[in-house]
């Protein structure tokens, strides 16, 4: 993660709450996310692992379940994508522990 463009720990520790409560669905499939970095104007950018990357409804998932809860609960945020989309095809994809 990058921790230059980071605005402190609390905006952290409320975007990992925010993802908590989305993760239990994440797992239950196979799957999970991870923060990558909140960059300086605001861009908070995700990485999805496990079955989420290779899973044909992940863009639903991004933007009705991810995006829509972190948004809800950190509206200062301007955007929420995904970077790196993981495949269980590849052979070094990071699939969840």
């Amino acid at each position: 993660m990058n921790t230059d463009t980071l605005n402190g720990n609390d905006l952290l520790e409320r975007i990992e709450k925010s993802l908590d409560k989305i993760r239990p669905y994440l797992e239950a499939d196979g799957g999970n996310v991870k923060v990558l970095e909140i960059t300086t104007d605001m861009v908070l950018r995700l990485e999805l692992l496990g079955a989420c990357g290779n899973c044909p409804m992940s863009t639903m998932t991004m933007k009705a379940g991810i995006e829509e809860t972190i948004k809800r609960d950190l509206p200062e945020l301007k955007e929420v994508e995904a970077i790196n989309i993981t495949s269980t095809k590849n052979p070094n994809a990071k699939l969840p522990n």
